[in-house]
């Protein structure tokens, strides 16, 4: 009996001292500057898993977070930013990609596509820029959404933000009940990953260039489902470009131009007008370029940046 006792009391102490770290580490994150747990708020305030299993996963509609300390909304159809406009502009400009479109960490109004909205009105055009940029999307996952969900919206334009990532196959994954519900179980598979998996910059660029091998598989997808969008906007006559999105760990020896000259001639062969943001980044030091320490995700100096890349353009056209 006195055994049993001292395994309840045991157990007892554990549970408590959980709960004691789970409160701690809440407190502690409630500063917003861990990317872990704010993409694991971002995961559970404005995802919904879709019933799309392409998908995987889409924008909670009509909500809003504050994430990192930006303010993020969506609108009826999911997209970052105000509700849509009942009567069309002349022209509408929509932003395809994964987080770096959706402008993690930078406030609406300083993302790229804001910036190119604002620009474009300034000079005259009756424009609307619309962001259907969403977290932990890939090429497939972007162009389904499109071709599913977002072709009501009539588009006269097409912007896709490619980045390397792009060309990886992502399982719809959703995690376990205490990794979707708690702080700590999210701190304890980092530590893991960061100390018992392989990491840092070379893993990661050995693992962009194995994404572009000839035979890779999420390549391959990539290709044909970026294809696939080539092929409706070609059909309804809507303008397509293709913004190339460089890895800003290291700017200054950047090694992965190969693939942005691959991506310049597939994006070509497939009628998308190539625009490379590699050479007006180029540099950048990431306490310039980075959302915060420890967020390779571009900041608004960045989506300035770009966005005055890919104004002159635009405004051609």
């Amino acid at each position: 009996m006195s055994i049993l006792k001292n395994i309840i009391s045991i157990l007892f102490i554990i549970m408590i001292s959980i709960v004691s770290l789970e409160i701690l580490l809440r407190f502690s994150n409630s500063s917003m500057k861990n990317y872990n747990i704010e993409m694991w708020k971002y995961s559970r305030t404005l995802k919904i898993r879709s019933v799309d299993e392409v998908l995987g996963h889409e924008h909670r509609p009509n909500q809003s977070a504050v994430l990192q300390g930006v303010e993020i909304r969506t609108n009826e159809y999911g997209l970052r930013g105000p509700k849509i406009k009942n009567t069309p502009s002349e022209r509408r400009v929509l932003f395809l990609g994964s987080s770096i479109t959706l402008g993690w960490g930078v406030k609406e109004d300083e993302t790229m596509s804001s910036l190119l909205e604002k620009v474009l009105r300034e000079r005259g055009q009756d424009v609307t820029v619309l962001n259907a940029g969403i977290g932990n999307y890939n090429a497939r996952r972007y162009t389904q959404l499109y071709l599913t969900k977002l072709q009501v919206l009539e588009p006269t334009d097409i912007v896709v933000n490619f980045f390397l990532r792009d060309a990886e196959i992502i399982e719809a994954g959703g995690g376990n009940i205490l990794s979707r519900n708690s702080q700590l179980a999210v701190t304890l598979i980092d530590i893991w990953n960061r100390y018992f998996r392989t990491s840092g910059e070379e893993n990661l660029l050995e693992h962009y260039k194995s994404l572009f091998e000839e035979n890779s598989d999420g390549f391959k997808i990539a290709m044909t489902s970026l294809q696939q969008l080539a092929d409706v906007a070609r059909n309804n006559n809507i303008n397509l470009y293709m913004l190339m999105i460089p890895d800003i760990h290291n700017l200054d020896n950047y090694q992965l131009i190969h693939i942005h000259d691959l991506m310049a001639k597939k994006a070509s062969e497939m009628g998308y007008f190539f625009i490379d943001m590699y050479p007006v980044l180029k540099g950048l030091k990431p306490k310039q370029i980075w959302a915060m320490p420890g967020d390779p995700h571009p900041n608004a100096l960045g989506h300035q940046i770009m966005a005055e890349e890919i104004i002159p353009h635009m405004e051609k056209q």
